[in-house]
């Protein structure tokens, strides 16, 4: 159960992360789009699906989007009403800055009475004029944390920069936030300094070490590459050579995920980190959605030999 095992700090969490179907997909072919999703989801070794909230974030960068912005449908409402017969806590994503303190309010209860638990990110672009901030909506939702477990994001890259990531999260953590999941790691490096810097200052503080958990993604094209850099996500020398390269980049990129999950989770193991990793599948070609599912077995059968649980 990804609530209790959240809460107890347990390692081997493995999640699963979907794109809601677009807004202009006919209502027909999104009810047959996801029923075919829900047979492949059951079969999976995951302990939550994570449903993200699509963003523009063209206002982010003056660099033009490598695939034209489509809106998706609202994850909550697509959880509600297609994802039902899916027997899985979800985890639902919300940039909480876009709403007014009474629109957050009503979405935590109607999020908690379908025992979904939230990860709230922040504005979609710097100019952004927040309604709400991210420690407010935090206070609200505080009144469900005996039921739900609140999450956050992390960017290794930002680190990098910054280097503030580790003090962030530990000021997320006295705010409710119970664990962190990563954006797509393709630089383990960084993810490396991020949580080096992480432990350092628990070290220092005495403060307990939250659950990171780390997402991976596949890339089954250039343009996908170009995509994922689009976005901010760093994909070091190295790995950027071997892809191009590559004969068939979408088996190249499971193989470097596979690679990458083993570097992070032998770190974590070594240095006592709770951990878990994210596995996204927000492609729709079947071959890219198949080497998902490829990934969480994998990921799945490391874990069996990784997994522990933090006192």
């Amino acid at each position: 159960m990804f609530l209790q095992k959240i809460k107890n700090r347990e390692s081997g969490i493995l999640v699963y992360g979907i794109t809601p179907p677009k807004l202009i997909t006919p209502l027909e072919k999104v009810a047959e789009a996801t029923q075919k999703s829900i047979a492949r989801i059951k079969a999976l070794p995951i302990d939550a699906l994570i449903v993200y909230d699509v963003q523009d974030e063209s206002s982010r960068t003056k660099e033009e989007r490598p695939f034209p912005f489509q809106a998706a449908m609202d994850p909550m409402e697509y959880s509600n009403q297609y994802l039902a017969d899916l027997n899985l806590e979800k985890i639902i994503y919300r940039p909480a800055g876009k709403y007014t303190e009474e629109e957050i309010s009503e979405w935590f209860k109607n999020l908690n009475n379908n025992q979904f638990h939230p990860i709230l990110v922040g504005i979609p672009s710097p100019d952004y004029v927040p309604k709400i901030s991210l420690p407010q909506a935090y206070q609200i939702w505080s009144e469900y944390q005996s039921s739900s477990v609140m999450g956050a994001i992390c960017i290794p890259e930002r680190h990098i920069v910054l280097k503030d990531e580790d003090q962030r999260m530990l000021d997320k953590i006295k705010s409710g936030v119970s664990y962190f999941v990563t954006q797509c790691v393709f630089n383990e490096d960084y993810s490396l300094q991020m949580l080096q810097s992480l432990k350092d200052t628990c070290d220092k503080t005495g403060e307990q070490i939250p659950t990171v958990i780390f997402t991976l993604s596949t890339c089954g094209s250039i343009k996908t590459l170009r995509f994922m850099e689009w976005l901010g996500i760093h994909v070091a020398d190295t790995h950027k050579n071997r892809l191009e390269k590559a004969n068939d980049i979408l088996q190249e990129s499971l193989q470097l995920c596979n690679e990458i999950a083993k570097t992070l989770s032998d770190y974590c193991a070594e240095h006592s980190i709770p951990f878990g990793f994210n596995i996204e599948s927000v492609a729709t070609r079947k071959d890219e959605v198949d080497a998902s599912i490829s990934l969480v077995n994998n990921i799945d059968e490391m874990l069996k030999v990784k997994s522990f649980v933090l006192r």
